[in-house]
């Protein structure tokens, strides 16, 4: 494990500019084209966390947290690291990932904007149990670990919504674990994934319009198969007329036979 941090770490690319920014105004923009707003309060209120937290529960953790813009591919930390803090993701898409020793990657899960990440070893004092990696340019917001213990400590409101965040993260590893274990095949489980994520799709008159963010490498991760598997998958669902592709625009259109292909 600690050969694989060690090679990880050094694979590091395009630092941030710093985890201790000087404070933005709420109109600067980053190198990578991102309006920076250090107030972290505002994208939390996009998630059950944020929503449960009192007024002078979001004012501190505006204190305390320091928002960096990070390019596309960057490694945030690895895993098996010492937990350093957690991060939010304020904007742009982030990727949790395992490797076991033979290489191979599983991608846990896909962050969006308001998710705090590296909340269970941030709290333990255990290593990080991901990899965290950017998807595209992102702005994430860190919180040292010793100043998110104090907060927890003084903020009972924030210490139960960490509670029920640890347990949701938890009970989302299990059903990656349950949908990979349980499916049979790769088209049942890329059936399964196209499902979920038609919950925010865009209907229209061709059917659910998704955009797909990940290359074929990537939904390989996510469904525990290889690249060519996905590729090969995605062809027969176009010919079974599926689903329709266009550039990075995937079309649901027989949401009936899809949800067949997943046995839901």
């Amino acid at each position: 494990m600690l050969s694989s941090v060690a090679a990880k770490t050094a694979r590091l690319e395009r630092p941030p500019l710093s985890y201790y920014p000087e404070p933005a105004s709420r109109s600067a923009v980053s190198p990578y084209g991102l309006p920076v707003d250090d107030r972290v309060s505002d994208v939390l209120r996009k998630n059950q966390f944020g929503r449960a937290l009192s007024q002078p529960s979001l004012a501190e953790l505006d204190r305390m947290a320091h928002a960096t813009a990070y390019p596309q591919d960057s490694m945030i930390f690895v895993e098996g690291q010492s937990p350093r803090g957690v991060f939010v993701v304020c904007q742009g898409r982030a990727k949790l990932t395992t490797t076991n020793k033979d290489g191979k990657t599983l991608i846990l899960k896909l962050a969006k904007p308001g998710e705090i990440l590296g909340l269970h070893a941030a709290v333990t004092g255990s290593a990080y149990e991901f990899t965290l990696e950017t998807l595209q340019a992102s702005q994430l917001a860190f919180i040292p670990r010793e100043d998110f213990l104090r907060f927890l400590r003084n903020h009972p409101d924030a210490c139960l919504m960490a509670t029920q965040q640890i347990s949701s993260d938890c009970q989302s590893a299990y059903e990656v674990i349950r949908s990979i274990g349980l499916s049979h095949t790769a088209p049942e489980r890329l059936a399964r994934l196209l499902l979920q994520w038609s919950r925010d799709g865009q209907l229209s008159t061709e059917g659910i319009r998704l955009k797909l963010v990940l290359t074929h490498e990537e939904l390989a991760q996510l469904i525990g198969t290889t690249r060519e598997t996905v590729t090969r998958t995605l062809s027969q669902f176009k010919k079974q007329r599926v689903v329709e592709l266009a550039g990075a625009t995937l079309v649901i259109r027989n949401m009936a036979a899809l949800q067949q292909m997943a046995n839901a």
